[in-house]
């Protein structure tokens, strides 16, 4: 491949964080005097909660002093506003594209972006897909649900704007995917985690060896796995490739604004086009320093068609300001997105994630990439089982016995990285239910209103 610039903008990319935050505050101001004077939305918003946008002086007294919003706050308001709610700022003319996300009434939440923004979009998408490692050159495979969901249109967008080949295959169709991968010589795939590893087991079930495939890079989206060391070490040494991370979530489109550099040391926050602050879990409004967990809320800074202001994604996550050897002065999320603070379970008293077990899982010799959580109610108490499969490259003498080991290493393993008392099931390779798009990992059978 020809030698290609280490930055997609270097000024951009490696000024001191004093001149972009100067810039920053700027456009904060700027965005919030627009969505005020402009949005309904957000005049009501602030109206009810004092505030109004002259008060901000600071970066400091962005978080302190503005209210967020929430996807609940964003379904009502199309509800009572429809189709795209008061917080459009677009007129129908101008409006480029439609894309959506369901609620938890199955009823999208519509996005409209309008033609200057799906350009800005591209132009950030790009950016980050260098960062993370693409060049004009590659084939970049998406093997991505192209549907409402901006997943897949923000990466092809992204892709085509680089000056790679895209080859926007979308998800499903598992050994048609292998077959062209190898026939177009794809170097880079985009999907989720969870489809990577599937399409590894479908690829040594055709009597392929996936490490020869003309992959060089992997870039990974839609759910946590690529930063947990256990998937991320599947996912290299299956496919021989690079793995890359990268996320934040549809609502904040351009969503690849937290992208992961050739060194992997967590993904780079692109703060001077989406404005990222951890926040205290219990208060919106209280900045955590450097290295302590914390909410994620997010802000569009340049974004006009339904511009997200202090938007409380729900994400956890920690962030570090240390120097990164690739020269880009941006934070990091050193871990990536550890999960969601919704997909917390709570457990006879205790908090644990599924992408916590996920990690301790892969920590035990012997098991396999795929698991599932299964919460019963028996009474008064809940139960919960972790059901996993066996590693495939596993070939045990005494499957029995194998299992019967397995199980009680990661019964002790889980109980000392949760506290939680797991029952555990061992399976067999390929008893779980594979996914072509996020995995769910949790079935919660217990009652929606407990006594």
């Amino acid at each position: 491949m020809a030698e290609h610039s280490a930055y997609w903008n270097a000024g951009k990319e490696t000024r001191s964080r004093e001149e972009r935050e100067i810039e920053i505050l700027a456009l904060m101001q700027q965005q919030l005097r627009y969505a005020y004077e402009h949005l309904p939305f957000y005049r009501r918003h602030y109206d009810r909660a004092g505030f109004s946008p002259d008060k901000v002086t600071s970066i400091a007294s962005f978080t302190e002093l503005v209210p967020i919003i929430t996807k609940q706050m964003l379904r009502e308001d199309q509800a009572e506003n429809p189709p795209f709610g008061s917080y459009l700022g677009s007129g129908p003319v101008d409006i480029c594209r439609i894309h959506g996300s369901s609620g938890t009434s199955g009823k999208p939440t519509l996005y409209a972006i309008s033609r200057e923004d799906w350009d800005y979009i591209s132009d950030v998408m790009a950016q980050a897909f260098y960062t993370s490692g693409v060049r004009p050159g590659d084939v970049v495979q998406l093997a991505t649900v192209f549907s409402l969901f901006m997943g897949g249109w923000g990466s092809l967008l992204g892709i085509e704007r680089l000056g790679a080949t895209a080859f926007p295959i979308g998800a499903g169709e598992t050994e048609r995917q292998i077959e062209l991968m190898w026939r177009v010589k794809s170097t880079v795939l985009i999907t989720t985690p969870s489809y990577a590893l599937h399409m590894l087991e479908t690829a040594r079930s055709m009597g392929l060896d996936p490490s020869t495939s003309p992959l060089r890079l992997g870039i990974f989206i839609g759910e946590p796995g690529s930063s947990i060391p256990g998937t991320r070490q599947a996912l290299e040494a299956g496919w021989g490739i690079v793995v890359r991370d990268m996320a934040t979530t549809s609502e904040m489109t351009p969503w690849g604004t937290n992208a992961e550099c050739e060194l992997g040391h967590g993904v780079h926050v692109m703060q001077d086009e989406v404005w990222t602050e951890v926040v205290a879990k219990d208060n919106s409004n209280r900045a955590l320093p450097d290295g302590e967990s914390g909410a994620l809320v997010y802000t569009h800074l340049r974004r006009r068609s339904q511009p997200m202001i202090r938007f409380y994604s729900g994400d956890e996550s920690h962030m570090t300001h240390e120097p990164c050897g690739c020269g880009r002065t941006y934070p990091r999320l050193p871990m990536g997105v550890y999960g969601r603070l919704d997909d917390m379970l709570l457990i006879r008293g205790a908090n644990v994630y599924p992408s916590q077990v996920q990690r301790s899982l892969l920590s035990v010799p012997g098991t396999g990439v795929e698991f599932k959580i299964v919460l019963e109610r028996q009474g008064a108490l809940d139960k919960a089982t972790v059901r996993v499969e066996r590693d495939p490259a596993a070939k045990p003498d005494n499957p029995a016995e194998f299992d019967g080991e397995l199980m009680n290493r990661i019964k002790r393993k889980l109980k000392n990285d949760t506290n939680i008392n797991f029952e555990i099931e061992v399976l067999p390779p390929n008893s779980l239910e594979r996914a072509i798009s996020k995995a769910k990992r949790v079935d919660d059978r217990r009652p929606r209103f407990r006594p």
